[in-house]
């Protein structure tokens, strides 16, 4: 019987990517994809819609001081909390998602 050790698992450290991802990954650094921050939803009937006008309010689906959602091209990639930097609004990332669903 052979008693040489097994070889150690190759698979990369949880932090480490491949070179070949690494290089794919590369190539598609400038591409653009749409960034939208959702603050929240509401579904409306067309005549109710049609119905408002300047000053009046439209109750969304989160409360005050919920997580925004993060969506890139439309799929939601993380959370955060709004913020006011200078006279633009923002969003302060407080959770990115993984691929595998999980957050880090």
């Amino acid at each position: 019987m052979d008693s040489t050790p097994a070889p150690e698992n190759n698979r990369p450290q949880e932090n480490e990517v491949p070179a070949a991802k690494t290089e794919a990954l590369a190539l598609l650094r400038d591409v653009e994809v749409e960034l939208t921050l959702e603050i929240g939803r509401r579904r409306m009937k067309i005549a109710d819609v049609i119905k408002l006008g300047p000053g009046q309010m439209v109750e969304l689906d989160k409360q005050a001081g919920e997580p925004l959602e993060l969506l890139v091209n439309g799929r939601l990639v993380g959370r955060g909390e709004a913020v006011v930097v200078g006279d633009r609004y923002g969003i302060r990332i407080t959770e990115i998602l993984t691929p595998e669903g999980g957050a880090r």
